[in-house]
């Protein structure tokens, strides 16, 4: 069994909409599909039935996914946190670029909940490694694809 999966309450909750889509809309309508497959008759040619079963087999194993890591969730409030100033899992983080000044915000969160886009990076992630445990004012560099940034950190926040 794997161990206790940190999560925001914010990732727990969007992982439980996506099973109850799953289980409510998604598995009804692909056995709806599959049923429909075989009324056709010969399933030895039958690339709806083949295709209808792959997806069944994506949805069933997506359903135990999610099922396995909600029964291992270790939910995360930020809000909750005394964590004294220091980056930990779910704090926001307000960072400079030393090289060009350019400042951004990040959120520290579960691989599950990973977006670059919505700011919010994976602990798993080289910046995220690099900057749990500092706090503010620290200075830290992470390797990246264009080679080393420094960040200094400017604000740490748990909301």
């Amino acid at each position: 069994m794997a161990g206790q999966i940190p999560m925001t309450r914010n990732g727990v909750e969007r992982l439980k909409e996506e099973l109850q889509q799953l289980k409510s809309q998604d598995r009804p309508n692909i056995i709806q599909a599959i049923a429909e497959a075989r009324a056709q008759g010969d399933l030895s040619e039958n690339a709806e039935y083949d295709a209808a079963k792959e997806k069944q087999g994506f949805i069933e194993g997506r359903i135990s996914e999610i099922e396995a890591k909600l029964s291992n969730v270790q939910i995360i409030d930020p809000a909750s946190l005394n964590a004294e100033g220091k980056c930990v899992f779910g704090a926001t983080i307000d960072l400079e670029d030393l090289d060009d000044e350019k400042k951004v915000t990040y959120q520290i969160v579960g691989d599950d909940e990973a977006d670059i886009k919505s700011n919010k990076i994976s602990i798993s992630s080289p910046i995220a490694r690099a900057l749990i445990g500092k706090e503010l004012g620290d200075v830290v560099e992470v390797e990246t694809p264009g080679g080393i940034k420094s960040y200094e950190i400017m604000d740490v926040k748990y909301i």
